[in-house]
């Protein structure tokens, strides 16, 4: 059980880092030069969001 969640934590993290890491890079830029740019883990609940807008966007269309 225990060996299943750790994949699936770490086919979580996997899945959800390409859109993670372009908000972090957008939003990076995007804040002052003052303050640092967010973390990972900072913006992994909006990338999170973002993947799984993209996947229910992309998803194709059951037809019955």
């Amino acid at each position: 059980m225990f060996k299943s969640l750790l994949v699936v934590f770490v086919v979580f993290l996997i899945g959800t880092f390409p859109a993670t890491w372009l908000l972090m890079l957008f939003l990076g830029n995007v804040d002052s030069a003052a303050h640092p740019g967010p973390s990972y883990w900072g913006v992994l609940p909006l990338g999170i969001l973002v993947s799984a807008l993209l996947a229910g966007v992309s998803g194709g269309r059951a037809v019955r």
